[in-house]
């Protein structure tokens, strides 16, 4: 497949570009940023060309994969869609429900595949901890606690990052949080109860209910110290209790691959991903309701 690079940052030198360059599947046809002198030092890296149009790499593509900001990703996307390329997209899809439907559309308009790569649904230990949790209707209850260090002092390549600075964990982290647990729980069945409240920093917890009957809450945040830094994903249920399981060692370029693989198995006539933009403008939209149940916080 044919895939161009959107994106010049720390996620694409680090996970997206050495993951298209070293996939066997992939000619990785080019990069393109809003940087063109970063656009051509990370093509370099990989071999590959830098574009100084998007549009011109849409047409060298049969896909496109996107290391960039949600919401400079969402509009881009939409282009992208209506140019005929298949999308992976990172998580969230945008941070306005309005345009993650913008995309969504475009792509199912286009007839594109799609996936969104939510890191630990494609990592083999947690995904096929979420695909065995998803098989059970018992369960009474789920949490996701999410604190990383990214802002409160850990050597983070992303602590530069105006948007996760501007957004929060609810932003970054929470779509990580609910690709867990809605396979596991069902969808969120009522946006207009959802509960939420701010704790120190960036920090936030929120209470879901699922069509399932189970609830869930979940805890975010980017700033807590190194030393308070962790995840845990937990169910409850008639089956007991049962914990997601630590990540392997390899780091987020092999996960991202099989997100590719997906992909390219979606484009070739296979069925949707469960992590497809339809998924992402769902992560969207519940992330959103959070967001306006929060203390303080306004519509728009």
């Amino acid at each position: 497949m044919r895939i161009g690079l959107l994106g010049t940052g720390p996620w694409a030198q680090r996970t997206q570009g050495p993951g298209l360059a070293g996939h066997p599947e992939v000619d990785l046809v080019g990069v393109w940023g809003r940087r063109p002198e970063a656009a051509g030092e990370l093509a370099t890296t990989l071999g590959s060309r830098a574009y100084a149009d998007a549009d011109a790499l849409f047409a060298d593509c049969d896909a496109v994969s996107f290391a960039l900001p949600p919401d400079v990703q969402a509009p881009l996307a939409v282009r992208a869609a209506r140019a005929g390329c298949h999308v992976l997209l990172d998580k969230p899809v945008a941070t306005s429900v309005a345009a993650a439907r913008e995309v969504a559309d475009a792509v199912a308009e286009a007839e594109r595949a799609s996936v969104v790569f939510c890191t630990l649904r494609f990592a083999p230990e947690t995904a096929a901890w979420v695909a065995a949790q998803r098989g059970s209707d018992d369960w009474l209850t789920g949490r996701a606690d999410w604190y990383s260090a990214a802002f409160g002092g850990a050597d983070s390549p992303y602590a530069d990052s105006v948007w996760r600075r501007e957004r929060g964990a609810l932003w970054d982290i929470g779509p990580h949080a609910l690709s867990l647990l809605l396979p596991p729980l069902g969808d969120v069945a009522d946006l207009g109860a959802v509960r939420a409240a701010h704790g120190p920093g960036d920090m936030v917890h929120a209470t879901l209910r699922h069509v399932s009957g189970a609830s869930s809450t979940i805890s975010l945040s980017l700033t807590v110290p190194p030393q308070a830094a962790g995840v845990t994903v937990e169910l409850r249920g008639a089956a007991g209790v049962s914990t997601l399981p630590e990540r392997g060692d390899g780091g987020p370029v092999r996960p991202f691959q099989r997100a590719v693989d997906a992909l390219i198995e979606s484009a070739g006539g296979g069925a949707a991903h469960p992590c497809d933009v339809r998924f992402g403008l769902r992560i969207t939209e519940i992330l959103a309701a959070v967001e306006l149940a929060l203390p303080g916080e306004v519509d728009g």
